[in-house]
């Protein structure tokens, strides 16, 4: 089969571009720009677009299967030629449905969690050497690429975005999934500036769980109460199993699980990792893998990446990064953080930069998300503020959307790395959240 990727560099497509090379497909592709470590994986396979930018000519009557990524635009001149042409353009859900619909395919969806959940169940399914398609968001630990497709494997496990399925698919990519078992970790508003209410984006997973099809599993959480209404709101038949936060206690800095099989210590911490692995040990139950199984392989589970995930500094000190920035994100791994290190001094640091987390009406969301914190610092950029063409926000309205008087704004990247210098990081524990890089920040150092 030939296939052609219009936006190839992109972490998503990156790796399905690679499976498809694994599973013997013809891959080509093209983008404007490509960045590490996308570049160097699609190099060491062959399939690195020899020049950057768009070529119509690429675009050819042979071609099986267009894909077509986020990054592209309506307009890209290798879209026109393939509407021209008349070939079948996919976006990248509905091309993973099509390679797994005669799959069992599992799908993990919430507005947060789904990435840790997917990759607990992984981790789990590896341990005990199951093999799966599967695709998820994060990279792991164990694994090369983090799309597998084959022609043998019975279950296909899906991590359920709910953003945008492609510049001419305005779908939420979950719903193109169809879900034989499915869960749903929580609900909060999030991605702004595609779903304007709060409404418009809940209707996403009311879709999502009329999508589950018939007789199908759902494991939920039930502590949320917006998950709770979708489901019972739900007229579609199928299975409801409701998981909640497990009873765990914490010794001497490691925590621990207690079951019935005695306590199981964990490399990961935070009540809401707790409640992530509670929902991943009832999907594994759905895939054949006893509690017992699933226990003994969980104990070395450390995190997928950019979730809590510890990093090595020169110095020693104690820093986790985290990809937290969305505000139930936020306030969840301050809670676990607070939790985990009680006698610390804790600094932490948030970086503004999506669409949803600079519009002023959004930032009510952050209410009270960095309080508890011994010293709380939140860093935005006027610079991309007016590179997306938005409004400029004020330090002080930072402060009083998330009430916190005694919070530390900084605007420029250099002042916010002055002052990080003046700190001695082996004083205290850091944590870091962010879906970029605080201006070129070194957390190594």
């Amino acid at each position: 089969m030939k296939t052609h990727f219009i936006a190839i560099g992109g972490s998503a497509m990156h790796n399905l571009a690679i499976a498809l090379k694994d599973k013997g497909y013809q891959v080509t592709g093209s983008d404007d720009a490509i960045f590490e470590p996308s570049r160097s994986r699609l190099e060491n396979k062959g399939i690195l677009p020899q020049e950057m930018g768009w070529f119509p000519e690429k675009i050819t009557s042979d071609i099986d299967a267009v894909i077509l990524g986020m990054h592209a635009h309506q307009d890209n001149p290798e879209l026109a030629r393939a509407k021209e042409l008349g070939l079948k353009i996919y976006s990248y859900p509905e091309f993973l449905y099509e390679q797994s619909k005669n799959k069992t395919r599992v799908v993990i969806a919430g507005s947060h969690g789904k990435t840790t959940i997917t990759s607990m169940i992984l981790h789990v399914l590896n341990f005990h050497q199951k093999d799966v398609d599967f695709m998820v968001g994060a990279q792991l630990e164990g694994f090369d690429c983090m799309v597998k497709l084959t022609q043998d494997n019975d279950f296909m496990v899906l991590e359920g975005d709910e953003y945008l399925s492609s510049p001419i698919d305005l779908r939420s990519k979950f719903l193109l999934y169809q879900p034989n078992i499915a869960l749903m970790s929580g609900i909060a508003w999030d991605h702004i500036n595609v779903f304007k209410t709060f409404d418009d984006y809940l209707e996403q997973f009311r879709r999502f769980v009329a999508s589950i099809t018939p007789g199908g599993v759902l494991v939920y959480n039930e502590e949320d109460p917006e998950v709770v209404k979708v489901v019972e709101d739900a007229e579609n038949y199928f299975r409801k199993i409701p998981y909640k936060t497990p009873e765990y206690e914490i010794n001497n800095g490691k925590v621990y699980l207690k079951t019935e099989m005695g306590d199981v210590p964990l490399s990961v911490f935070g009540a809401h990792n707790l409640l992530n692995m509670e929902g991943a040990r009832h999907i594994c139950q759905q895939l054949g893998i006893m509690d017992e199984d699933f226990y003994e392989a969980i104990m070395s589970f450390k995190g997928a990446s950019k979730r809590l995930e510890k990093v090595e500094r020169e110095d020693k000190g104690i820093l986790y990064k985290d990809f937290a920035h969305a505000p139930s994100k936020v306030k969840a791994t301050v809670k676990a953080f607070q939790e985990q290190f009680n006698n610390e001094k804790k600094y932490g640091f948030l970086e503004l930069h999506t669409y949803s987390s600079l519009n002023p009406v959004f930032l009510e969301q952050y209410d009270h998300a960095m309080d508890g914190l011994d010293e709380a610092v939140v860093f935005y950029s006027e610079d991309a503020l007016k590179i997306k063409r938005m409004e400029p926000i004020s330090p002080e309205l930072i402060k009083e959307k998330f009430k916190n008087d005694n919070l530390r704004v900084f605007t420029n990247a250099e002042e916010l790395h002055a002052y990080w210098n003046t700190l001695d990081k082996t004083q205290g524990v850091y944590l870091m959240m962010s879906s970029g890089n605080f201006g070129g920040l070194d957390l190594t150092k």
